[in-house]
């Protein structure tokens, strides 16, 4: 279990955009587009080109209020890119023991990912912060209830599939955080810079979440 704590910006509304495979113009407006409507933790995928060039973009968008992480952190060069790009917190696409440790190590908060059960207990033992049930989509919210049935202390990051339509139903399965990739920055919005409808996406995600938290 991890005693590493995000801060007071992720633990406000821990719902993280996740840019994969944009250009380097576009990360700007995509910040500002995302901080207008809500969005305070933004990752950006290392196998994106250019991946570092894009955090740094990011964080100096960002203007101190929102973290910027980095995804897709497969090995030891990706995480020291990503490191030294800026990065405030790491997540993975599996249970990579190597990068876990050395987040640990770097008091970096890491959010690896698993799917079945063993996994889950795993990258939690490791030390997650969080762990991203990915992909989430394939066993749905129904899925994310089931595994918080015998492991409630676990914090699940529902990555994958998770829609406006299907969002309420993920929260009301004891989800605590939510990665929102392709549902979020639909390529052709984001191509034809979009920003408007791009704020407003953010901003539906994020009315939802605050509804049901003071629900």
């Amino acid at each position: 279990m991890s005693d590493t704590v995000f801060n007071e910006l992720f633990q406000r509304r821990p719902l993280v955009g996740i840019l994969r495979g944009f250009r380097r113009k576009q990360i700007e407006p995509i910040v500002k587009a995302c901080l207008a409507g809500g969005l305070t933790n933004l990752e950006i995928t290392m196998n994106t080109e250019g991946a570092g060039d894009q955090i740094r973009a990011a964080i100096d968008a960002a203007l101190g209020r929102m973290n910027i992480g980095a995804g897709t952190v497969t090995t030891d060069q990706r995480l020291t890119l990503a490191v030294e790009a800026g990065a405030s917190f790491i997540v993975t696409p599996a249970v990579i023991p190597g990068v876990i440790e050395r987040c640990r190590e770097l008091e970096l908060p890491v959010i690896p990912g698993a799917f079945t059960p063993t996994e889950v207990w795993q990258a939690w033992e490791a030390g997650a912060a969080m762990v991203k049930l990915f992909p989430a989509g394939l066993g749905g919210p129904d899925y994310v209830r089931s595994l918080k049935g015998p492991l409630p202390e676990i914090k699940l990051m529902a990555t994958g599939g998770v829609s406006l339509d299907t969002f309420e139903e993920y929260l009301k399965a004891g989800a605590e955080g939510f990665g929102l990739g392709g549902p979020l920055f639909k390529r052709e919005r984001i191509d034809a810079g979009d920003w408007e409808w791009l704020t407003g996406q953010v901003r539906s995600y994020c009315e939802i979440y605050n509804a049901f938290q003071n629900a």
